[in-house]
């Protein structure tokens, strides 16, 4: 590594002697001035890795020489050292963007520690996570042996998220290729689990999670009995567990997470399906029975989630809560932006629904365009960029203004999605459904170990489209495939985001109660 140098600005700097010293022991290079107006020749002049700046100098005050620097080079880090523990100097500096904050007296071993932390601190916290990750790999793999309940998959995936995402900035990148074939076997296991267990999930007193189906019963119903806070329910488009982890900082500005719960989507993990089970509060079998003018089947024509609202105020009515409300789907910038100016208008609801397609159009996109595949390249670039969209959307002005209106904000999503990688032959008729990750029909033809296969679609709470239909749900990272035009078909779908299977990613999902700050 070459010699890191530092410029050190002091008008005592002569008694600093020692600590200069004691950095030259340990091979930092010390250039030394003793005013403002020196330092800012010395910074032009050369190349600096770091300074130190002392607050109260005669001449240039330490905050008008930090502000010289920063206008220079922005990135070089300043560590400021001070005399003073007055409240708004300190407050001055941190808003220029100092890099440390020291009161003399100083030591030079905390001289060290700013030093370390300021310039070797993505160097060690990589060492320190690939060695923590090492420790738990094996950890990982007992759980992954271990798990048999619905509740240790939960924990498993949360973890397995936690070092994903540890991991992220990491220099060792074999690291990560280790967690992802962690991540790949957890999911080949959990596809056995659900093959195993989904369709006794739907006996009578059964021991299962809470379903799509049921989380408005069971969650958000509770919330509105409080009658306390007006309520904000929005529903993020397939939305992942890791993706609201990487986002939640920015919503931790506005509000503090009061509870967290998971719930599992049911199968097929897809739009229709799901969303339209939380908003109804019924099983797709029952939707169709109850409200057919409602629901439609996968071959049937036209939208297949356009009567949300509608669904949701028949189960408002069922949970006996007559109440103010009002629901939302947006779909694009120009009607977000709308709500979010009109936002004040809704303060007088008891219950404000928004549906937020955002997510579920770039995980399309990314199939489509070229330039969202290179921007959405695996799954690190995927989170990315679904917090550079959530920086800048309607959505986050909307949960800032419900924030400053005293609103209860719920956040959940319908499903998941996943990077599908390995094709899986299917064959069908012309009426067997479009979706990648599943397939209803007659006389489908599969690979059996690749897909988790229902011949009785009624036992899993799923309509039938005729006496011989069949679902099948593929697993793992499956996508499946026609065997016509096979290798165009393989090309084009090949690492794109779907839904609709049987993965982690897709299945467990977020449930989140806020309170404003």
């Amino acid at each position: 590594m070459s010699q890191i140098k530092i410029l050190w600005v002091d008008d005592e700097i002569d008694l600093l002697k020692p600590h200069i010293l004691f950095l030259e022991k340990k091979n930092y290079h010390v250039t030394t001035c003793n005013n403002g107006q020196d330092a800012i020749e010395l910074f032009d002049e050369n190349s600096f890795d770091v300074v130190f700046l002392d607050e109260n100098m005669p001449g240039l005050s330490g905050l008008e020489t930090l502000s010289e620097l920063k206008e220079k080079k922005a990135s070089v880090p300043v560590i400021m050292i001070t005399k003073s523990e007055e409240e708004y100097i300190m407050e001055e500096a941190i808003g220029s963007k100092i890099a440390d904050y020291l009161i003399k007296p100083v030591n030079p071993n905390q001289i060290l520690l700013s030093l370390k932390k300021n310039l070797d601190h993505s160097r060690l916290v990589s060492e320190k996570t690939t060695l923590d990750y090492q420790k738990e790999f094996r950890k990982i793999a007992m759980d992954m042996a271990m798990v048999n309940s619905y509740e240790d998959w939960v924990e498993l995936y949360k973890k397995l998220v936690y070092w994903e995402m540890e991991l992220e900035n990491i220099e060792d990148q074999s690291m990560v290729e280790i967690l992802d074939s962690q991540k790949a076997e957890a999911n080949v296991q959990f596809g056995k689990f659900i093959e195993r267990n989904y369709e006794d999930w739907f006996t009578p007193n059964a021991d299962k999670p809470i379903l799509s189906h049921e989380i408005f019963g069971t969650y958000v119903a509770p919330e509105i009995r409080k009658k306390d806070k007006p309520i904000l329910f929005v529903v993020i488009d397939n939305l992942r567990y890791d993706q609201w982890k990487a986002f939640e900082s920015i919503v931790n500005n506005y509000y503090k997470l009061e509870k967290e719960a998971s719930y599992y989507s049911i199968l097929p993990t897809a739009t229709q399906y799901a969303r339209n089970a939380i908003f109804s509060g019924l099983l797709p079998l029952d939707m169709e029975k109850k409200y057919p003018q409602y629901w439609k089947n996968d071959v049937d024509d036209g939208g297949k989630n356009l009567f949300e609202g509608e669904f949701l105020t028949e189960q408002l009515k069922r949970l006996g809560l007559n109440i103010k409300q009002e629901y939302y789907k947006i779909t694009n910038f120009k009607d977000g932006k709308k709500l979010a100016e009109n936002f004040k208008g809704l303060k007088n609801n008891v219950l404000t629904t928004i549906v937020y397609n955002f997510v579920d159009m770039l995980s399309h996109a990314k199939t489509e365009m070229e330039v969202v595949k290179e921007l959405a390249s695996d799954d690190k670039a995927y989170r990315s960029l679904t917090v550079s969209w959530f920086k800048n959307s309607p959505l986050l002005d909307i949960i800032q203004q419900a924030q400053k209106q005293g609103f209860r904000l719920i956040l959940t999503t319908d499903h998941g999605t996943i990077n599908c990688k390995n094709p899986s032959k299917v064959i069908g008729d012309k009426n067997t459904s479009l979706n990648l990750r599943y397939k209803t029909g007659r006389s489908l033809t599969y690979e059996d170990k690749d897909v988790y296969a229902v011949k009785d679609p009624k036992k899993i709470g799923l309509p039938a489209l005729n006496m011989s239909s069949s679902f099948i749900f593929a697993k793992n990272d499956l996508f499946l495939a026609y065997v016509n035009n096979f290798n165009h078909y393989v090309s084009y779908y090949r690492n794109t985001y779907q839904h609709g299977g049987i993965s982690l990613e897709e299945m467990i999902i977020p449930f989140l109660v806020l309170e404003p700050r």
